[in-house]
C-alpha cells in the first residue's frame, strides 16, 4: 500500500465545505428545505419527481413495464428534479421526501395524496398496487424481496464507495478504490452465480429484483456508468451478468425507461420531462433542438 497521509482525525469533526470536491455545493450535514419552492403538478395520478441515475431508473422503468403490461393507471408524470442545482432541497421536494433524495413518488389517485420516497419501497408499493411483477407465492416473493434488499444494501458500495473514490473524489487513493474494487467483483461474483442458476435474479420470472438492481450491475458491466469501470473491474468475465444484462437492455420499456428524466448521452436518448406516452417520439432532446 502505497499511500501516506498526514490527515489526523480530530476530536470532533466539523464541517468543510470547501473539502467536499465536486459536490460541495449540494452536500452538507443537515437535512430539510434550503428554500421555498412548489413541485409542479401533471394530469396523471402518479407524479415522479426524479433524475435519469441508476435509482431514478429503477422507478422509471418500472412504471413503463406497468404500462406495457396494460395497467392503464400506471400513467405518470415525470418531472426533473437537477440535484446538482439544489432542486432536491427545495421545500416541495423536502415535503415528498424528508431525506432530498431522488427518486420520490406522489400517489394523487385517492381521496388523500400519498408520498413514497426511496426506490425500493417505490418499486414494492406500485408492485402492490397493481398486482404485478412481484410473486404471490411466499417462497418467491421471499426471494425476490431478499434480492431486493440485496441490492439496496450492496449499491451504496458501488455508488458512494467504488464510484466516489474511482471517479469523483478530488484525488486518486489507493486504499479506498482497492477497498471498494473488491467488494464490487465480490457483489458482481454473487450475481453471477445466482444468474449462472436461474434466469432472472429471483427466479424463472422477471420482477422488481431485476428492475432493482439491473441499472447498477447491469449498467455497470454494459459500461454506462463510470467512466472505464467496467474495464477496470473486468466486467466481461462476468458472462452470466452480462447475459441478463442485455436480456432486460433489450426489452422495450426498460429502453424507454433509461431515457426519462435522463441529463447525458446522445440527444436523442434524453427525455427530460414525461407526460406522455408520445413524448418518446416528439420530445427528446433531439427533437426539441430540431424544432427550435
Amino acid at each position: 500500500m502505497s499511500d501516506t497521509s498526514d490527515y489526523v482525525p480530530p476530536k470532533v469533526w466539523t464541517w468543510n465545505k470547501a473539502s467536499g470536491g465536486q459536490f460541495a455545493n449540494i452536500n452538507r450535514p443537515i437535512a430539510g428545505p434550503t428554500h421555498d419552492k412548489e413541485l409542479p403538478v401533471g394530469r396523471h395520478p402518479l407524479q415522479l419527481y426524479s433524475l435519469g441515475t441508476p435509482n431514478g431508473v429503477k422507478v422509471t422503468v418500472m412504471l413503463e413495464e406497468l404500462l406495457a403490461l396494460g395497467h392503464k393507471g400506471a400513467e405518470y408524470d415525470a418531472w426533473l428534479i437537477r440535484i446538482g442545482e439544489g432542486d432536491q432541497f427545495g421545500s416541495g421536494f423536502v415535503g415528498v421526501n424528508p431525506n432530498s433524495k431522488i427518486p420520490a413518488l406522489l400517489d394523487r389517485s385517492g381521496p388523500k395524496p400519498i408520498r413514497v420516497f426511496e426506490s425500493g419501497a417505490i418499486l414494492t408499493y406500485l408492485a402492490e398496487k397493481f398486482g404485478a411483477l412481484l410473486p404471490t407465492e411466499p417462497a418467491a416473493r421471499a426471494e425476490c424481496f431478499s434480492w431486493l434488499f440485496w441490492q439496496m444494501g450492496s449499491a451504496p458500495y458501488l455508488g458512494g464507495g467504488f464510484g466516489h473514490f474511482f471517479a469523483y473524489a478530488p484525488t486518486k487513493m489507493e486504499y479506498p478504490i482497492d477497498r471498494f474494487s473488491m467488494e464490487v467483483k465480490r457483489q458482481l461474483d454473487v450475481l453471477d452465480r445466482r444468474l449462472g442458476e436461474s434466469e432472472f435474479i429471483a427466479g424463472p420470472d422477471y420482477t422488481i429484483a431485476d428492475i432493482a438492481i439491473w441499472p447498477w450491475y447491469g449498467g455497470l458491466v454494459k459500461g454506462w456508468g463510470y467512466e472505464n469501470a467496467a474495464e477496470f473491474l473486468s466486467a466481461h468475465e462476468y458472462k452470466n451478468v452480462n447475459r441478463w444484462a442485455d436480456t432486460i437492455g433489450a426489452r422495450p420499456a426498460a429502453k424507454r425507461g433509461r431515457m426519462v428524466n435522463r441529463l447525458r448521452g446522445e440527444p436523442s436518448s434524453q427525455l427530460h420531462e414525461r407526460h406522455d406516452a408520445s413524448d418518446f417520439e416528439t420530445k427528446t432532446q433531439d427533437k426539441l433542438a430540431s424544432a427550435t
